[in-house]
């Protein structure tokens, strides 16, 4: 058995070498990357490896690093290691899970134990291990009768970022009626009304944000999560240029 880590932090990467060894005395090969890139690299040069993944890193992060191997082999064992149980990465993750892949999110507040059985049940019994917590903001999402869709809850992120309806429709690829409708749909939702007009200009940001944000970020993001979108914004808006 092969298991590849996919850690930016050097301290995390040597506890998950020890915590792999440990659980699974089976394993022969343990690989490691310290970036998302990377990490989608060393996973194509040894195919039948599993993977322990971190979701939060500087060169690539986790759930694109995740998304790309698991086009290329859906069958792919990926374990998701991270601090984070925000809604922002358990959406990203949920979205990419190929139909009927065996994966995990383990937060890396968890116990050793708690780490060592998810490696043996994902890796050897082919099961999904889900924290608790997590699992939780999985079903509560899903429950709330006032949930986002996937399409509804990135433009809200792109509302909380600043970003105008054309910007928006041209980052999401939609005609700026579509954008427009949905936006009307999700303010009835939040319950806020939009008291700033869109701008009639071509600029990519505008003030709505201030009577729309604090209501958003009450009921769905925190501050690590609203900084990860920030980042992928900051990346989309270099591939623009």
């Amino acid at each position: 058995m092969k298991v590849l880590i996919v850690e930016d932090d050097p301290l995390h990467r040597s506890y998950l070498h020890e915590a792999v060894c440990a659980a699974l005395p089976e394993c022969d090969t343990v690989i490691e990357a310290e970036n998302g890139i990377a990490g989608e690299q060393l996973a194509r040069d040894h195919k039948s490896a599993h993977i322990v993944m971190d979701l939060q890193m500087q060169t690539r992060n986790g759930i694109e690093a995740a998304r790309t191997i698991w086009k290329e082999r859906p069958e792919t064992r990926i374990l998701f290691w991270s601090n984070y149980s925000d809604e922002a990465y358990v959406r990203g993750v949920s979205r990419i899970v190929p139909d009927g892949a065996a994966y995990g999110y383990v937060l890396k507040s968890a116990s050793d134990e708690r780490l060592k059985l998810a490696l043996r049940s994902i890796f050897v019994e082919s099961q999904c291990v889900i924290d608790r917590e997590v699992r939780g903001l999985q079903q509560r999402s899903i429950g709330h009768a006032n949930s986002f869709t996937d399409s509804e809850y990135e433009i809200l992120v792109d509302i909380a970022l600043g970003l105008t309806d054309r910007t928006i429709a041209k980052r999401r690829n939609l005609s700026l009626r579509s954008v427009q409708n949905r936006l009307q749909q999700l303010y009835d939702k939040l319950d806020v009304y939009q008291a700033v007009a869109e701008e009639q200009s071509d600029g990519q940001f505008n003030l709505r944000a201030r009577a729309v944000t604090v209501a958003f970020l009450r009921k769905l993001l925190n501050y690590s999560a609203l900084e990860k979108a920030e980042s992928e914004l900051q990346e989309w808006l270099q591939e623009q240029k």
